[in-house]
């Protein structure tokens, strides 16, 4: 069996991620599994015999982490996880679910490929941000979907730099950009009007997020360019970054983001009858064949 330690992730104190947190190790607990159980949710379990583990044991520890919830818990999940030796598959107890794609109503079959080796599995790259004041490196931060600059105010402009490699490419006055991977060009950057990219695609959209001038559009680059952001010593207010919507940063006139692919991947496992071209379908409410 490929899968001998499970981790269990999910939602704590929700009720429908309660059943099926419970489902999930009567299902594991048959196949004689090792399973792990992320702290937070220690109390959703049934069985105290289970070990409770950190987000941090479980991916230095299992062969499989299962996340029950909606993609935001996938992406908190994800930024810990990637890195390790470890395959990810999700149970959507969310909303939409990009991430997140075994049917709460069909986990004991869809496990059984699981665990039979019948699955498609895929790596997807992140995104690393580094902050620089006065040319020191402040901090670091990862994201799965998107990384943003922003107002730390709503509906203020500001005024920042982009350069990719060696090139200078425009300066800009707008409430910010959305620089996304393939696996966040479904979410803030397709409500901003980016286009979406396959997973596969080695490449991040760049969109302007309500820029000062009809001609800017969303640029697609080569996921290996560093891209920079220098932020004008003009803005007399506070603008941000943001990774996942997750972590913020502050930022200062005169500070610079450098944004490159991080060396971590993140393995997804789906189910055997995934396609991803059905999951736009079903998820963004496309129209059906007309033959």
């Amino acid at each position: 069996m490929r899968y001998k330690t499970v981790g269990l992730i999910g939602k704590p104190s929700h009720s429908a991620s309660y059943t099926s947190l419970n489902i999930l190790v009567e299902e594991l607990a048959s196949r004689e599994c090792n399973i792990l159980i992320e702290q937070r949710i220690r109390d959703s379990i049934d069985d105290k015999s289970l070990v409770v583990c950190s987000m941090q044991e479980i991916a230095e520890q299992a062969d499989l982490a299962i996340v029950v919830g909606g993609d935001g818990y996938m992406l908190g999940a994800a930024r810990v996880l990637a890195g390790f030796s470890i395959d990810v598959i999700g149970v959507n107890r969310g909303n939409l679910g990009f991430l997140t794609d075994i049917n709460p109503e069909g986990i004991s079959r869809q496990l059984a490929h699981i665990f039979a080796d019948e699955l498609h599995r895929e790596e997807r790259f992140l995104l690393e941000a580094q902050v620089h004041s006065n040319n020191e490196l402040q901090s670091t931060h990862v994201a799965v979907n998107e990384i943003v600059l922003h107002h730390s105010k709503v509906a203020h402009m500001m005024e920042f730099e982009l350069h990719i490699g060696d090139d200078f490419v425009f300066s800009q006055r707008s409430d910010g950009m959305i620089i996304a991977t393939p696996t966040g060009s479904t979410a803030y950057s397709l409500s901003g009007g980016g286009p979406i990219l396959v997973p596969h695609l080695d490449a991040v959209t760049l969109v302007p997020m309500f820029p000062h001038a009809l001609s800017s559009r969303p640029i697609v680059v080569d996921a290996n360019s560093e891209i920079r952001l220098k932020i004008s010593d003009k803005n007399s207010d506070n603008v941000q970054i943001s990774c996942d919507s997750h972590v913020v940063i502050s930022l200062a006139p005169g500070d610079v983001v450098t944004i490159k692919k991080s060396p971590n991947y993140l393995s997804l496992v789906h189910p055997p009858e995934y396609s991803y071209f059905n999951v736009l379908r079903t998820k963004l409410n496309w129209g059906s064949r007309l033959f």
